[in-house]
């Protein structure tokens, strides 16, 4: 598979998750004006455990789906595919079924331990979601095996879709009767958006029936693999994989179950740690979760293209494939911190206008300190997939290890530092993220030996972030006292996507290879002369 191939299956999926994120923001924006940031805080309680456990359901399976059914499409063993898909199918429903079952029984009991029990409605709301979700993604890792990134794409939309429309419809409508309730109606929403999810990429499994059926005779005759077989080979993927996709919740878990202790250890009563933690986790983060989508996006995609090549003994394109994704991570990593690390608190202003001032400018400074994480995290996302792709995930795994172990040190220490408080947090993530990106680069160059280019992987795109933060900066001090603080945000997020974009062509730090992935990619190229 060539390289625009995967980054075309990566802007797809790129384009989609975009897309989500804009409607997760909408959702989150609205949700927190509505609950305030203790309301926040009770639904963030739940979410990090919701998503840990989905990713230990889910996360391994697709992606051991994802690489296999690679591998066998490109020895044209199209029947041996399929039993794949099978076979694994029934893992995911035992996840599914497992997870949903352990947050049902013992929801009250985790909430307890995590001296949150206002947030039990909202872990409760999740259940059926734990059950959905994994058989939905068993769908998403049967396409994306055959880098068919449609079905996968449109049913992130239309479950978040649903996501949003159920949630606020339900926050609204139980805020009367609490912010635990509200809470918990906003958590349900996720549920609903798994099961509109679900039917949608069922139905189009379904509709491809006769396709896959004619693909599978005019395919290689293979002996068919035994299902014991098949299942020690998903496991043998899986169980690394999902270890090491775990780790991101894992830390974020470390938050939720440290800060709020600690918090209680220095003094803050529950409503004031619910407050910062909902600063800190649901409107700071939310930010940041914007751009790591479009990384997320081309790691999801490297996996099967570094595995495919490998397959194929086409180590060339295997080290392109890898060069190509960081280079492009860091051409979305690095101008999305600097720009928020320029205008953190201007945004929070402008996204969460009904929370009081203390709470935005505390949110603001916790953002400005997440962005620096931004740029570590977008590139542990890319290397990991490299490293899964390559056939060792592990690594990341070890990897990771180490990062959460500096995660809980250092959110225990600094959070416990009265001048900190929560801001602590935010460090020790920018710590944990540096630790994992500096070991994660050093396996890649020595299990792939990819040479990178230093000046255009590296030093262009600082260059050209740093122009584009400049020019933020300068456009938001001119005109916040003419037209207003929210303007003057929009105005200077808009100044800085265009300067950006001109300093990429004029210091060729954009390419026609680049442009030639965008709709009518060779006009633009041939417009812009490159």
């Amino acid at each position: 598979m060539s390289k625009n191939s995967f980054l075309k299956g990566a802007a797809i999926l790129g384009i989609a998750g975009l897309m989500t994120k804009v409607l997760g923001a909408f959702y989150r924006i609205p949700l927190s004006n509505l609950i305030g940031a203790e309301g926040v805080g009770y639904y963030q309680t739940a979410y990090p455990l919701y998503t840990l456990l989905v990713t230990i359901s889910t996360a391994g399976f697709p992606t051991a789906i994802s690489k296999l059914i690679s591998e066998k499409r490109a020895l044209e063993d199209y029947r041996g595919a399929q039993r794949i898909f099978k076979v694994s199918f029934i893992g995911f429903i035992l996840a599914g079924v497992i997870t949903s079952l352990f947050v049902g029984l013992f929801s009250k009991n985790i909430v307890g331990y995590m001296k949150s029990e206002n947030g039990y409605y909202a872990l409760i709301a999740l259940v059926p979601a734990l059950l959905l979700v994994p058989i939905m993604s068993a769908f998403r890792g049967y396409f994306q095996g055959q880098q068919f990134m449609v079905p996968t794409a449109v049913s992130q939309v239309i479950e978040q879709l649903f996501r949003v429309g159920v949630g606020l419809t339900l926050a609204n409508y139980l805020v009367s009767s609490g912010l635990p309730k509200a809470a918990g109606g906003a958590s349900f929403g996720a549920s609903a958006g798994a099961l509109a999810g679900m039917i949608f990429i069922v139905l189009i499994y379904f509709l491809n029936r006769n396709k896959r059926n004619e693909e599978i005779e005019s395919g290689k005759d293979y002996p068919l693999e035994d299902a014991g077989v098949i299942a020690k080979n998903i496991l043998n993927i899986a169980v690394p994989i999902t270890i090491g996709a775990s780790m991101v919740p894992i830390i974020n878990n470390l938050d939720t179950f440290i800060i709020l202790r600690r918090l209680a250890d220095i003094g803050y009563s529950k409503l004031e740690a619910a407050s910062l933690f909902g600063q800190l986790t649901g409107n700071a983060q939310t930010i940041i979760n914007f751009p790591q989508v479009i990384s997320l996006s081309l790691a999801m995609s490297l996996v099967p293209a570094i595995s495919d090549a490998i397959t194929r003994k086409d180590y060339d394109g295997m080290r392109g494939a890898t060069k190509s994704g960081l280079r492009m991570t860091l051409l979305i990593g690095l101008p999305s911190a600097i720009g928020i690390f320029v205008l953190s608190t201007p945004i929070i202003k402008l996204l969460y206008f009904n929370n009081s001032l203390e709470e935005q400018i505390g949110a603001g400074t916790m953002l400005r300190v997440l962005s620096i994480s931004l740029i570590f995290l977008t590139v542990v996302q890319t290397l990991t997939a490299v490293l899964q792709g390559a056939g060792k995930p592990l690594i990341p795994v070890r990897n990771l290890g180490f990062a959460v172990i500096v995660k809980a040190v250092s959110t225990y220490i600094l959070v416990g530092i009265p001048s900190l408080n929560a801001k602590g947090a935010a460090i020790s993530t920018v710590l944990t993220y540096l630790t994992a990106a500096t070991l994660d680069f050093i396996s890649v160059k020595k299990i792939t030996k990819t040479k990178f280019d230093m000046m255009n992987t590296f030093i262009k795109p600082t260059i050209c972030s740093l122009i584009m933060g400049l020019a933020v900066y300068l456009t938001y001090i001119l005109l916040d006292s003419i037209i207003g603080a929210k303007l003057s945000t929009v105005i200077a997020i808009g100044v800085g996507g265009l300067v950006y974009l001109i300093a990429l062509v004029v210091l060729k730090a954009v390419t026609r290879e680049d442009m030639m992935m965008l709709p009518k990619g060779e006009k633009i190229a041939d417009k812009l002369k490159l």
